[in-house]
């Protein structure tokens, strides 16, 4: 099967509001980027002005790239860490006391390779609460990661994580069930 490029290229893949969204957000983006360090407050204000649903006392860096504010979703006491792509074209859902560590990348976007059009997918990624995602480690799209659950170092993620497991490698694999209050 050969990739209809032209097609694809030619396809409609965001309304003329999100185009819009778009536009705007290059502008607070530079604002985001520019801002000193620890001014974690500022920074969550600004992706609520951009339709993001921030919680109470998150910490997101500066050096973070957000592709679309207005898609996401951050729990409390939860970081988004230094250099991380959250590339959220669908929405992505990020629950309370989760940290997303250095390099992550979060990737809700992708395109369907079984049509010759290669059309855009915008699949939801659900982070649970508590849950650890390592640094440089790769979340890909349409999955859920289960609460507690720690995705290791560089590790790659295309399926599903159940609540309270550590998962490492490409394609990440079940390591060992992590201890919680109930499971101790």
């Amino acid at each position: 099967m050969e990739p209809d490029i032209k097609s694809n290229r030619t396809a409609i893949k965001y309304s003329k509001f999100e185009i819009s969204l778009r536009v705007l957000w290059i502008f607070g983006n530079i604002i985001f980027k520019f801002t000193p360090r620890p001014f974690f407050g500022l920074r969550s204000l600004l992706l609520k002005i951009f339709g993001a649903k921030i919680g109470h006392n998150v910490n997101i860096y500066n050096s973070a790239i957000i592709y679309m504010p207005w898609n996401l979703e951050v729990g409390n006491w939860s970081a988004i860490g230094e250099e991380c792509l959250v590339y959220n074209l669908g929405k992505v859902t990020i629950g309370e006391k989760t940290t997303i560590s250095h390099r992550a990348h979060i990737c809700a976007g992708t395109h369907d390779y079984s049509d010759p059009k290669l059309p855009l997918i915008k699949p939801t990624i659900t982070i649970g609460r508590m849950a650890w995602i390592c640094a440089d480690s790769f979340i890909g799209p349409d999955t859920n990661i289960g609460e507690g659950a720690v995705i290791g170092a560089r590790a790659v993620v295309v399926r599903d994580v159940e609540p309270w497991t550590i998962v490492g490698g490409n394609p990440a694999k079940f390591i060992k069930t992590r201890k919680n209050r109930n499971n101790k």
